[in-house]
């Protein structure tokens, strides 16, 4: 029990930290320099800011990871195929966020080549900024598809479990899907319009329940109700 309260404790701190580093570094430090019409010459004036963003957000895909280490040896318990499928889920977040990460670190580099040559070919630089901004939109749209994958498994499991109180695994769920609906919007160039506010549901349920678990930890009557009928 000990050990159970240990794991939700670090679960929760990792909740929290996979959302606060990846708002500092997406929304605070890169995206304001790659969304600019100058991005070419801002990244490499901003060199520090892009490379310290996009550390941050690759932290984030760490701690999304660790949460299914950490949840695995619980959730292998009750349900295997869904324990080992939610692993899978999250590694492959990891690594589409990895490539998401390093067309900012790339453009740093390419920045300062077009800098650094006074303006020349200005049309090839621009070709290669424009190449390395789709790069990372479409990596980051597969983040996004995984990581819905991976919290519809996440929050299937703590509902029917029981590991938590059933109104967050709803919550998640809910969650889940509004991320889902916004990406369907986004990638089809769908405008979201007020839409757009439904992606707080997720962001929401991953602070609240963060908190939860370092709190309260797992509910400790399902730690002790055994393998759920048919998912041995």
């Amino acid at each position: 029990m000990d050990n159970s309260r240990r794991t939700a404790t670090a679960v929760g701190a990792l909740f929290l930290a996979s959302n606060a580093t990846f708002l500092l570094g997406a929304f605070l430090l890169v995206e304001p320099i790659l969304g600019s019409p100058d991005y070419l010459t801002l990244t490499s004036a901003s060199r520090v800011q892009v490379v310290l963003g996009s550390l941050l957000e690759f932290s984030n895909g760490i701690a999304y990871l660790g949460i299914a280490i950490l949840m695995f040896p619980i959730l292998n318990t009750r349900f295997r195929s869904l324990a080992l499928g939610y692993v899978g889920f999250r590694i492959i977040e990891f690594v589409m966020q990895t490539l998401s990460d390093i067309s900012p670190l790339a453009l740093v580099t390419i920045s300062e080549e077009f800098v650094g040559s006074g303006g020349a070919d200005a049309s090839s630089y621009q070709a290669l900024g424009t190449l390395l901004i789709s790069q990372r939109y479409w990596s980051f749209q597969m983040v996004t598809i995984s990581l819905v994958l991976g919290a519809w498994v996440f929050y299937t499991m703590l509902y029917r479990s029981k590991l938590v109180p059933r109104f967050l695994s709803i919550w998640g769920l809910a969650g889940a899907t509004s991320v889902f609906l916004i990406f369907l919007l986004d990638v089809f160039g769908v405008p979201q319009g007020v839409l757009g506010v439904l992606s707080l549901l997720m962001l929401t349920n991953e602070l609240f329940l963060g908190i939860w678990l370092i709190v309260k930890g797992f509910n400790a009557s399902a730690l002790v109700s055994g393998v759920v009928p048919g998912e041995a």
